[in-house]
């Protein structure tokens, strides 16, 4: 009695599970194909929402502490807040690039940005023409006349990179840096304009 229960219990395991597969082989041939446009829409709403984060934490560091970087507990080595700028602008330049069949710019360095900018009013025009390009990149969704190139930052390889990835990655990455940025404007006194009242 008890190997018939079990064999059924079996067979019924088996049947379920060739029917969930079925399901899921109908429900790919009904599925909507990519939508350019809609995913245009919302990468566009994400960016002007990273980009205006970024932004105010820029803005409201004191120029004289863009060269401040933490020493206090296990920071040796770390970025200062105007370099951390400089890298994540420097890689939305060079993602951004990718996502457009073009080379990266020679002056983003290896995520390091230009030397010559250096002041915060500098760094601030490096981070806005950085999204600018990257905004640009994001325009280009959907276009099939310009080519995506794999890029030497990117995880992503040749035959797996897509525009849209490489944009999401250049997303992914600045936020990273905010959560960065709003560390040390706090070790600084100022509080993150995001969490002002």
């Amino acid at each position: 009695m008890q190997k018939k229960s079990f064999l059924v219990l079996v067979l019924y395991l088996v049947s379920a599970t060739i029917l969930v597969q079925a399901q899921q082989v109908a429900d790919t041939k009904h599925a909507t194909p990519l939508n350019a446009e809609q995913e245009k829409r919302a990468l566009q709403s994400l960016s002007k929402i990273i980009e205006k984060e970024i932004l105010s934490a820029v803005e409201a560091m004191p120029a004289d502490k863009f060269a401040f970087a933490p020493t206090d507990g296990e920071f040796k080595g770390v970025r200062t807040f105007g370099q951390m700028a400089k890298d994540f602008s420097a890689t939305n330049h060079i993602l951004a690039a990718a996502a457009l069949g073009e080379e990266p710019p020679a002056d983003a360095g290896d995520e390091r940005g230009p030397e010559s900018v250096r002041t915060k009013a500098e760094i601030l025009a490096y981070v806005k023409g950085s999204f600018a390009h990257l905004n640009a990149a994001i325009a280009a969704i959907g276009l099939t006349n310009i080519p995506v190139n794999a890029s030497p930052i990117s995880p992503l390889k040749r035959g797996e990179v897509t525009r849209s990835a490489l944009i999401v990655e250049s997303l992914i990455h600045a936020f990273d840096h905010y959560g960065q940025m709003v560390e040390y404007l706090r070790m600084n006194g100022v509080v993150p304009p995001a969490s002002r009242p």
